[in-house]
């Protein structure tokens, strides 16, 4: 949650800077009015505001950026192939050993070929195969580790495919929040113009000075230097984006959908329940589990000696018989190496036992941490849309006719225009902290929340 947290400091400025930029709009256009005194050249030199960004194109839903990501991420593509391909490793492990085929020639009374092939019955031609045939069973072990290997493969693809869309999601809620501020800035005009009539209305009295015109050159200043950051990130955000979906760089810019707030349909006892069935992690190491399981089977068959059958050929010149001879051999294991080979499997069978209940603490202990973060979240949210946000809109008003009647200081109105911008970036940073927690119990449990 990091960039949600960097939104906070990227526009903790800001808030305080908009009221006091607008008043110096206000008060600069006041001084045009009533002539009260010339402009200082530091009040010429605050630099122009850069335009706000604006996206023509049409926002890209969500749902279409993950399919795009599910069927061109290079991430998701590799670990898809790397589980195709160990789909083939059964069948290799499973078979048989090369079949060995050889050619003899035997000669008599001289080292060139075929000497005393026609007159002495040794000289001989010989045709031979020779085939080594594990002790039955090992072959189907070692096909069922393969499988289970396989299985796990299976499941790390399946986690890679989350994990890209999780920060996918992460990152387009982001973005959202970032292009969404503007809307925020700009629909504070409204407001923005009030306090402007009332500080012209101020002024025109004569109840304004110099220092109010120069804070707000100053802040108006620091303004320019947060929107040339927001524009920074945004420009981050859309590249990262893109590296996900394996865009080029160069292409259109992403604009994102306006966050809606969506509830939670399911109990916690049920989001743990998703994470133990449909976890690709804990079924990751569930299949490794199954997989060592296999070898120290596998270890105890190799005590088991293999064996090796071979048929020769042999063909003598004419005044002899051909002869036939058929060998069955059988390969002792090693007694001593087995034995470390079996304490080895025994092992790695208790490691992933270990593996798989670290792991499955983990991710129950997410999937509660972000059950706990998505339900409080939602309640703040309840506060600001039904308490917060209205009664702060109802205060400045209030604040502002007290001001235009000369009821009310100027720091009073300040500070009620500033409960309302900061009240409206607040829930638009709770809805981001909201809408990631959902993204993340998706990525755990696997359900998928309308």
């Amino acid at each position: 949650m990091q960039s949600i947290y960097l939104s906070r400091s990227l526009f903790g400025c800001t808030r305080i800077s908009l009221i006091t930029a607008a008043l110096f709009v206000g008060t600069l256009a006041l001084g045009g009015v009533a002539g009260a005194q010339e402009p200082t050249s530091s009040q010429r030199a605050v630099p122009e505001s850069p335009a706000m960004a604006e996206h023509n194109a049409a926002p890209t839903s969500l749902h279409e950026l993950v399919i795009e990501a599910g069927q061109k991420n290079p991430q998701i593509a590799a670990t898809f192939h790397a589980w195709q391909a160990s789909r083939n490793v059964p069948k290799q492990v499973s078979a048989l050993p090369e079949t060995q085929l050889s050619v003899q020639q035997f000669s008599v009374g001289s080292p060139r070929p075929f000497a005393g092939y026609s007159n002495s019955d040794f000289a001989y031609i010989g045709f031979g195969a020779s085939q080594d045939i594990p002790y039955p069973g090992k072959r189907q072990l070692r096909a069922h580790v393969a499988e289970h290997e396989a299985d796990s493969m299976e499941a790390q693809t399946d986690s890679m495919r989350r994990a890209v869309v999780g920060n996918l999601k992460m990152v387009y809620f982001r973005l959202a929040y970032i292009q969404q501020t503007l809307g925020v800035l700009q629909s504070s005009d409204v407001l923005l113009n009030q306090v402007q009539e009332a500080a012209e209305a101020r002024y025109r009295v004569g109840q304004g000075n110099q220092q109010d015109v120069l804070k707000a050159q100053l802040q108006h200043t620091k303004i320019l230097q947060e929107i040339a950051h927001h524009h920074q990130e945004e420009g981050l955000l859309e590249a990262q984006i893109k590296q996900v979906l394996d865009r080029p760089q160069e292409s259109a810019d992403i604009v994102a959908e306006a966050l809606t707030l969506r509830t939670l349909p399911y109990t916690s006892a049920e989001l743990l329940q998703r994470a133990r069935e449909q976890n690709p992690d804990v079924h990751s190491k569930q299949a490794f589990i199954r997989q060592q399981e296999t070898q120290v089977e596998l270890a105890h068959k190799n005590f088991r000696p293999d064996f090796n059958v071979q048929y020769t050929y042999e063909h003598t010149g004419s005044q002899a018989r051909d002869y036939y001879m058929a060998t069955f051999g059988i390969r002792l294991p090693n007694r001593g190496r087995q034995k470390a080979e079996l304490a080895e499997a025994q092992e790695n069978q208790e490691r992933a036992r270990q593996e798989l209940d670290a792991e499955s603490q983990r991710v129950l202990s997410e999937v509660q941490q972000q059950y706990v973060r998505a339900k409080t979240s939602e309640e703040r949210l309840k506060i600001y849309s039904d308490g917060l946000v209205p009664q702060s809109e109802a205060t400045f008003q209030s604040a502002l006719s007290a001001y235009q009647s000369n009821r009310q200081d100027f720091e009073s109105l300040l500070s009620g225009f500033l409960d309302v911008l900061n009240l409206d970036l607040e829930y638009r940073n709770e809805l981001v902290e909201h809408e990631s927690a959902l993204a993340e119990l998706e990525r755990l449990t696997g359900v998928d929340l309308p």
